[in-house]
């Protein structure tokens, strides 16, 4: 009878709450009316930008790497290494807010017509309801202290998370700050790339950074990331967990790791440090055979990567290998860039989106940069705008692949402010896209010309020499036999 009582009250308190509720959208909804008008679906299309996030994921923390004797190593087959996608920031109005405005307007137009809340609308007189019932059950009977903005946060990140797609996401401020910060050429962080396994959410350090403090530090290939400042970060999304580890130059971050071989867990103190990301090494080796490795695409790739092609074509080169392995992805726009050097005339990307409409198409000129003979090596870390380049030259037919088949990420995401300010937003999944011969590879990767396993045991290493490096051998082989 108490409980019965006690929810009679709640119930005339909650219809109460709910009357505040939509007078405040009658008077929100007047206000943006007219901003709402601007963020239609083919003003974020035209207004995008070209970019991919390392959601290594990506998602990467990323340093200068320096010079390295041999490949990256750090093979962790089947992990999220990168998140293609397009950045389409919309400034103006909050679109969930602007959306539970309008949808709360139109229910009150039916019910005084008579009509119900359509079955396919999300933001019903209902649902809004039910969530003021249950944040005053949090008000009134919770036993712990919580902050409303984190409930708002995870009412947000639930709507994203109910789509099933590891690569929809909801970015927070801190959230969207760490996204921003991928894509620029300086940061403070530790220097070291990892990933995500989609299915378990495990994160896994792919390749500390010669030189970084993460290297120094003693993180290694295949570590498993356990907590970040004492906080367990499995399942949280990549982007947040890069924000947790990014902080002021010259601190400290405290990584808990899960390492093979050790019964219990290792703690590492890392600093932070601004560095600016080398994303390209480059030296000749034996022969006149220039040797490039890419480790992401960022805004500074094209230029490091186009210089590198030029000194080593000075210095007589007669052949190349470039080296894709643990490259998880980076900017549509740099490997746009790259091809076009590179690749004769021909489309090289494009995408189609859920009605099948065809859009975002890049093509090369007809001037062609490489003139000699071309291995790109390649594993199960080589994803996103990674086989975006090493796809288009295999189409091309002007290189040979060689190494083992790559992560198969062959759809794209938009990003979305949904606050005035910017400082917050979502990543969604739109679109598939397709390289040179019309082929999408999401979900089936690369299949290489040569294929060849590293030898077992060189996975886990910091460093591989390139007389160990079997994958690098068959590939200089291949380059040698084409020479001849």
């Amino acid at each position: 009878m108490d409980e019965r009582r006690n929810f009679t009250e709640d119930s005339k308190q909650r219809e109460k709450s709910m009357e505040d509720t939509e007078n405040m959208a009658k008077t929100e909804n007047t206000e943006n009316t007219k901003n709402a008008e601007n963020i239609g679906e083919t003003e974020r299309q035209e207004n995008a930008a070209a970019d991919i996030s390392g959601e290594n994921g990506g998602d990467s923390l990323r340093t200068d790497s320096g010079k390295k004797n041999g490949y990256r190593s750090g093979f962790i087959g089947g992990f999220v290494t990168a998140i293609l996608l397009v950045a389409v920031l919309v400034g103006g109005v909050s679109l969930g807010r602007q959306l539970a405005l309008n949808q709360a307007q139109s229910g009150q137009a039916n019910s005084a017509s008579g009509g119900t809340d359509s079955e396919d609308d999300l933001i019903t007189m209902d649902f809004l309801q039910e969530v003021s019932t249950i944040y005053q059950d949090i008000s009134r009977y919770f036993l712990y202290d919580y902050d409303n903005e984190d409930l708002r946060d995870g009412m947000l990140s639930g709507l994203l998370e109910a789509l099933d797609d590891p690569y929809s996401v909801y970015y927070n401020e801190s959230g969207m700050q760490s996204f921003n910060d991928q894509t620029q050429g300086e940061y403070y962080g530790i220097g070291c790339s990892v990933s995500q396994n989609a299915q378990t959410g495990i994160i896994t350090i792919v390749s500390p950074y010669e030189g970084a403090p993460a290297y120094e530090a003693g993180l290694k290939p295949g570590d498993i990331l356990y907590a970040v400042n004492d906080e367990l970060v499995t399942g949280i999304d990549l982007d947040q967990v890069v924000s947790m580890i990014k902080g002021a130059e010259g601190s400290t971050v405290k990584l808990t790791i899960q390492r093979e071989g050790e019964s219990e867990m290792l703690d590492f103190d890392v600093e932070r440090r601004q560095v600016e990301i080398n994303t390209v090494e480059a030296e000749m080796l034996d022969g006149q055979i220039g040797y490039i490795a890419v480790s992401s695409f960022d805004g500074v790739t094209p230029d490091q990567f186009i210089n590198a092609f030029e000194e080593l074509k000075a210095q007589g080169m007669k052949g190349l290998v470039i080296d894709m392995r643990n490259n998880g992805g980076g900017l549509l726009t740099a490997v746009e860039e790259m091809l076009d050097y590179l690749l004769p005339e021909g489309v090289i990307f494009y995408a189609k989106d859920k009605n099948g409409t065809k859009y975002l198409e890049y093509s090369s000129d007809e001037e062609a940069a490489l003139d000699v003979p071309l291995a790109v090596l390649v594993n199960g870390n080589t994803a996103s705008a990674a086989e975006v380049f090493s796809g288009n030259i295999q189409d091309f037919g002007v290189g040979t692949l060689v190494g083992t088949t790559t992560f198969g990420k062959g759809i794209m995401q938009n990003t979305y402010t949904i606050n005035e300010e910017g400082t917050k937003g979502i990543k969604l999944t739109v679109a598939d896209y397709y390289i040179h011969s019309d082929r999408n590879i999401h979900g089936i990767g690369l299949t290489p010309d040569v294929e060849v396993e590293l030898t077992e045991g060189l996975e886990n290493q910091t460093d591989v020499d390139q007389s160990q490096d079997n994958q690098l051998q068959e590939a200089l082989r291949v380059v040698r036999e084409q020479l001849q």
